[in-house]
């Protein structure tokens, strides 16, 4: 196993993430405790250290199930991270009755690692509002030792990001972002990178395989990988993409089976760093995926001037871009940012008068992908 230190802990590169976990009967909410316990015991007899689990995985069952498996094993040989539900804003004054009850679901006694979970531009507002007292308590809790480390995780762009960091960067000591080759320049993880760095804040990853996408590439894009690595799988290509940022200090995977896991734990049994010419290659499978189904809006902003309803075209564009990528069906952070908007800023908003369309120098059709934004994100 692969490891980087922080803070005089030596923490395995691959983390266990208990968000996509093997299920009974394929239901969610409803953890296979027998096959988490398997994979659990298999992880730590191959150095795997680090184990990630939060509140509304699983429907809440996450914290459990992934408590059990660990409590049959010694405190010190894990290490556990655990984070406060922000994303829900109801939850912004029950930081104490959160806390206290996932104590109780692990039964871990502590937590080596907690975060601000999903600081976006939905949330940020009340995680800043000192009203809720969430950063004093949770500040509180670390000087009591129930938490060892303090850190947020996000989904905001570098805006958003920097804001956060504004007003709590000084208490932050690691931030986990969803980087992945596709999303390097496509969602700006080059910037983020950078914003960490600059604020000297090391980086944990989410989503390195982008929920699996990256490890189901089309064929031809699949081909020309096995050209230059016949021996790795494209999953593999997304960890070695992930293991050449050498901010990155921990790259949490939501293994699903045993398997999964197996493969995951010999990918970062070494360092197999890519070449000029096998980078040049991840970017030809980037520009296939990212070509298809998207517009090319350069967010010129020349349509806004033109716009009679105020809408932030280039920002609803990207969003679109997002949602195809992800699948089409609105996705994640597409649904996420559009649900921050007032209804008259929304994709629905759009009236299709072409006023936009008619100075766009990408000659994209505004109004009618604004419409079938519209109608993914209702559907």
């Amino acid at each position: 196993m692969l490891y980087r230190d922080f803070k005089g802990l030596s923490l395995s590169r691959l983390g266990f993430g208990a968000m996509r976990l093997p299920c009974v009967n394929g239901d969610d909410a409803t953890p296979d405790q027998d096959a988490v316990n398997e994979m659990v015991d298999y992880a730590l007899e191959h150095g795997v250290d680090y184990f990630d689990t939060a509140w509304g995985y699983h429907d809440g069952q996450s914290e459990v199930v992934l408590g059990r498996a660990l409590a049959r094993h010694p405190r010190e040989s894990y290490y556990l991270a655990d984070k406060f539900p922000g994303y829900d804003l109801s939850n912004m004054d029950k930081v104490a009755e959160i806390f206290e009850r996932q104590l109780e679901k692990t039964g871990a006694g502590y937590f080596d690692f907690y975060l601000f979970h999903n600081v976006c531009e939905m949330n940020v507002d009340e995680y800043l509002n000192a009203d809720h007292g969430i950063l004093a308590y949770l500040l509180e809790q670390k000087r009591a030792g129930r938490i060892r480390h303090l850190g947020f995780s996000a989904h905001g762009d570098i805006a958003c990001m920097t804001r956060f960091l504004d007003a709590y960067g000084d208490e932050m000591e690691f931030c986990q972002i969803q980087l992945n080759y596709l999303d390097w320049e496509f969602q700006n993880a080059r910037g983020k990178v950078e914003l960490l760095s600059s604020r000297g804040i090391p980086v944990w990853v989410m989503e390195p395989v982008r929920g699996g996408k990256l490890a189901r590439l089309g064929e031809k894009d699949a081909a020309r990988l096995r050209e230059l690595r016949p021996d790795e799988e494209p999953v593999a290509w997304a960890f070695r993409f992930v293991q050449g940022v050498p901010e990155v200090v921990v790259t949490l995977s939501g293994m699903s089976d045993f398997e999964q896991l197996k493969a995951n734990v010999e990918t970062f049994s070494e360092e197999r760093p890519l070449t000029a010419d096998e980078r040049a290659a991840l970017d030809e499978v980037v520009a296939s995926m990212t070509s298809q189904h998207t517009v090319p809006c350069t967010a010129c902003h020349y349509c806004t001037s033109h716009c009679p309803m105020g809408l932030d075209i280039p920002k609803l564009l990207e969003m679109y871009n997002e949602a195809m990528v992800t699948g089409g069906s609105g996705g994640f952070i597409p649904s996420m940012f559009v649900g921050t908007l007032p209804e008259d800023k929304r994709p629905s908003a759009c009236i299709a008068c072409g006023s936009c369309a008619a100075v766009c120098p990408q000659q994209i059709d505004i109004p009618g992908t604004l419409a079938d934004f519209a109608e993914r994100l209702a559907g």
